[in-house]
């Protein structure tokens, strides 16, 4: 409040305006007053001598009279001036005996200065005249002459020696008495000048402090419409702002937070920078997009953001010459398409930044290397038995092959190559089908231990016939009932099976081992093999279709067993794993949920 710049201005105005008013009317109450007194002094000056002048000139012979010239001239309290007589010659007939103060300072200078100036110069159309002598004797000395005619002719004059200062003193004093009483008034008004100053300057700052509110983002602060007068209409032209741009920015947070969802739902990374290549907008997907990009400066806040130079430098160069930038960063596990486009001003002339736009392709051309893979390997495995198959059926049509026992050979090898072709087209389309979800099976409970004894008496001679031992271990004991589907297990199985046998030698073994996790809830299934295991490099692409470990040992099959298995296990809500080590053999192990009594069959 005392810090006011209203307050102290009006209080400033208020002291001013009354120094000022007292100090005008000092001077014209000064002016007036000594006009006044001025006027007043010379009318009774005036109205004396004239009076004097008549009597006089009525009876002449009483001048002579001392009793009477001594009441007449010589009090000056009654008059209050000094009145001489003087004949028509210039001589001094008679002088106050009792002159006030100042008339007898300057005693002298009056006989000296009425005779030289005034005497001589009474024009005969007046009755009397004024001066005021001396430069230290104006405003203070006036003189009026009258003559005094007997018989038609002047014989006297009678003159009267008025001082004014004594009324100038009074003046002065009323003029003192009037500033005095100025200040007391200017110290009294002082407050209710602040009361009533006070009571507007504080709506005012109430009103102050609540546009900071207001620009620091709080608008549910409200000002007192009570005030009366303007004030009260400025709280409700706040107030009603208030409203306003509560709503307006409400409005606003929800478009923002509608194009934020937008922004972070997009899967392609989006950054936007100003004319300074700093960004100012950035989206969610920004923070994980660059993980299998190595930071080459941990230090530097931008490259944190994006680990490429070149494209901090497009964007730099896109804003200067608001061109667009195209192009596709590659490297050993990363692949990403960038594309940055200038950012106008709202008169689309200025380009005063630009917006990034980033997606991860590695998948993309992963995929388009796996369908090119898949194309090239379909080729090669078709073309294997076609192949065969020309080069059988060529000579028997062309009459070459005469033996009967080597047409029938060749029959025997036709009738494999068709067999094989088959078993190879119905592989694709079943692997076909279950990635794209169109091989549909029920999945429910059923006895695991059961499949397994069956799989166990099953193998149990092909086994023996290959010089292989093989067993069926529960390590747990007895398994619970699972859910899934014991055809498409029993699937899997065989085709872990035929793996292991495919790539254990004579002498080796193969063990179907199962147990029961409390822990997850689930039941693990391995098939372990002591056969020559799997190179670490080819173990992370054992499920790819088509994939052959060991390509140069000429083994047959497929390669589309174990993807088809592992798309089995997927589409029935399971896992499937591998552990090797190459020269000692391969462990492959999947997982089947336990029924609860929570399951369902669906």
């Amino acid at each position: 409040m005392y810090k006011s710049v209203l307050l102290r201005k009006t209080i400033i105005l208020l002291l001013v305006a009354l120094f000022a008013s007292a100090l005008f009317t000092t001077f014209a109450f000064t002016i007036a007053g000594k006009s006044a007194t001025y006027l007043s002094q010379t009318d009774r000056s005036k109205e004396q001598i004239n009076s004097l002048a008549s009597f006089f000139s009525t009876y002449p012979e009483l001048i002579d009279d001392e009793k009477i010239t001594d009441a007449l001239f010589s009090d000056t309290s009654i008059t209050g001036n000094s009145v001489f007589l003087f004949s028509k010659d210039g001589e001094l007939i008679y002088c106050p005996t009792n002159p006030s103060a100042t008339d007898s300072k300057y005693f002298d200078v009056y006989i000296s200065y009425i005779r030289e100036k005034m005497l001589d110069k009474v024009s005969l159309e007046k009755n009397y005249d004024s001066i005021t002598i001396g430069k230290n004797l104006i405003d203070k000395t006036f003189i009026i002459q009258q003559p005094v005619y007997v018989n038609g002719e002047i014989q006297y004059y009678i003159v009267s020696v008025s001082s004014i200062s004594e009324n100038n003193q009074l003046v002065n004093k009323f003029v003192n008495v009037l500033l005095i009483s100025t200040l007391f008034v200017a110290f009294g008004m002082l407050i209710p000048v602040y009361l009533v100053t006070r009571k507007i300057v504080d709506p005012i700052n109430t009103i102050s402090n609540i546009t900071r509110e207001y620009a620091a983002g709080d608008f549910s602060v409200r000002a007192n419409e009570n005030y009366k007068g303007e004030v009260g209409e400025i709280a409700k032209s706040f107030n009603y702002l208030a409203d306003q741009l509560s709503k307006s920015i409400s409005d606003l947070t929800i478009e923002r937070n509608r194009l934020k969802e937008v922004f972070d739902v997009i899967t392609d990374g989006i950054v936007v920078v100003d004319s300074d290549i700093k960004p100012i907008v950035v989206n969610k997907t920004m923070d994980t997009l660059f993980d299998k990009v190595q930071k080459k400066n941990l230090f530097t806040e931008k490259l944190q953001l994006i680990p490429f130079d070149e494209v901090w430098e497009a964007f730099s160069n896109v804003v200067q010459t608001s061109e667009n930038y195209d192009n596709t960063l590659e490297g050993p596990n990363y692949a990403y398409h960038v594309a940055i486009f200038p950012k106008y001003d709202i008169d689309n002339v200025t380009c005063i930044g630009a917006t990034g736009f980033f997606r991860d392709i590695s998948e993309e051309l992963k995929l388009e290397r796996t369908r090119k893979d898949y194309v090239a390997n379909i080729s090669h495995e078709l073309r294997t038995p076609l192949q065969t198959l020309r080069g059988l059926i060529e000579p028997l049509s062309d009459g070459m092959v005469k033996k009967e026992e080597d047409r029938m050979r060749y029959y025997g090898i036709i009738l494999h190559e068709t067999m094989r072709l088959s078993r190879l087209i119905d592989d694709m389309l079943e692997l076909s089908k279950l990635q794209s979800r169109t091989l549909a099976f029920k999945t429910f409970p059923f006895d695991l231990n059961q499949l397994l004894m069956e799989v166990e008496t099953k193998f149990m001679p092909v086994m023996k016939d290959a010089d292989l031992t093989f067993k069926v271990s529960f390590n747990t004991g007895e398994l619970p009932t699972v859910m899934g589907n014991p055809d498409r297990v029993e699937q899997i199985l065989v085709i872990l099976m035929d793996n292991a046998k495919k790539y254990t030698p004579a002498g080796g073994s193969i063990t179907i081992a199962a147990e029961y996790h409390e822990d997850t809830d689930k039941v693990f299934v391995s098939v372990i093999d002591t056969g020559q295991g799997i190179h670490e490099y080819d173990i992370n692409h054992i499920f790819d279709r088509f994939f052959k470990a060991d390509r140069a040992r000429g083994k047959k099959g497929t390669g589309l067993g174990l993807a088809i298995a592992k798309e089995l296990l997927t589409y029935m809500g399971e896992d499937i794993t591998v552990d090797s080590t190459y020269g000692e053999g391969t462990t492959f192990t999947f997982t089947l949920k336990r029924v609860g009594a929570q399951n369902t069959w669906f």
